[in-house]
């Protein structure tokens, strides 16, 4: 009887022993680093919201990890988006924030692309892009007839081959509206792009106009440089006088095309993903932490302060609009790659 007394004692004192062992057992972030690897240089707009970011997520995710932000230019971003999917660990510790257009150009079968976009796993996205095209006072160009007008082909200012922006949509307007086009690639963001603007080297280029309104306010409230068009399905606040490329298009195909490409793409633009193969908890402690960062008062004053756009979209709807893509039919994905890599004359 005694025996019996002990045993129970002893193998209650073990599982009591596991509970608490259980219960005490320190969060997975705790005393963790997570990076968040940014496709483009520094003190362009992808930077500036990973870092304004990365100031607020960690108090959201148990364990309070340290955050930082790397930089891996190269390609419109292409070189960090491979590096996040064929060489990152899926140990969640690891989080990519690249050109979204790039998914297009796995769809149209683009050389360079080394990921499936359908196994990222997704956390969000932090804004809607709404990108216009800007160009300088030197270039002569003030408003879309002036463009339309030209003569001889206006150079514009682009990162890397299937960059969203500005790459993707300047081919798309050129297709569509017919607007004389030289775009001249390479560049390895938008500060480059604004620096050969003023020296220049170009005439203007297409961005975020919450990116913009921050990074050239000066020269836009002097009037160096000037929005003449913009690629959102309905007028930007402050530019109701700039006309719409959606309201130009001329047949019901190039309204379409202009949809899928430059609106809905516009969405995907700057995903935050994590490699394929991370454990589903941490994907949806990340996801739940990004959404609740972009509510922070604190945030979202700072990002007030910075004129930093908030308008996010769930990691669960950023991998839906994904799979969107590679549902399109063989004629428009046709359509699109002649568009957006067309054949030298």
């Amino acid at each position: 009887m005694l025996r019996r007394f002990l045993s129970i004692i002893f193998v209650s004192g073990a599982f009591l022993l596991i509970s608490v062992g259980a219960f005490s057992a320190d969060p997975y972030y705790q005393g963790k680093t997570i990076r968040i690897i940014v496709g483009y240089q520094a003190g362009g707009g992808f930077d500036l919201y990973a870092r304004t970011i990365s100031r607020f997520m960690s108090k959201y995710i148990p364990g309070n990890p340290n955050i930082i932000v790397e930089n891996m230019s190269g390609a419109g971003s292409l070189v960090s988006a491979n590096l996040i999917y064929k060489v990152a660990k899926p140990d969640a510790l690891t989080i990519g924030h690249f050109n979204g257009g790039l998914f297009l150009s796995q769809v149209l079968n683009k050389p360079g692309i080394e990921f499936d976009a359908r196994k990222f796993e997704y956390i969000g996205v932090p804004f809607r892009a709404d990108p216009v095209f800007v160009f300088t006072r030197a270039s002569g160009i003030k408003s879309l007839r002036d463009w339309m007008e030209s003569k001889t082909p206006i150079k514009l200012g682009g990162t890397g081959s299937g960059a969203h922006t500005p790459n993707n949509i300047i081919r798309i307007v050129e297709a569509t509206l017919g607007t004389p086009t030289q775009l001249v690639s390479g560049y390895k963001g938008i500060p480059d792009i604004r620096l050969a603007c003023e020296a220049g080297e170009l005439a203007g280029s297409c961005w975020e106009w919450s990116m913009m309104k921050t990074q050239w306010s000066k020269a836009l409230n002097s009037g160096e440089v000037a929005v003449v068009l913009q690629a959102v399905p309905k007028p930007i606040p402050g530019l109701i006088n700039v006309p719409l490329a959606i309201d130009l298009a001329k047949s019901s195909e190039s309204k379409q095309l202009i949809e899928i490409c430059i609106h809905k793409n516009s969405i995907l633009a700057r995903p935050f993903v994590l490699p394929p193969g991370t454990p589903k908890e941490q994907v949806q402690i990340l996801r739940k932490a990004f959404i609740a960062t972009l509510q922070d008062k604190e945030f979202v004053a700072e990002a007030d302060k910075a004129q930093l756009e908030i308008d996010p979209v769930s990691g669960e709807d950023l991998h839906e609009m994904v799979q969107s893509l590679f549902d399109l039919d063989p004629k428009t994905v046709k359509k699109i790659d002649e568009m957006l890599y067309p054949k030298p004359n």
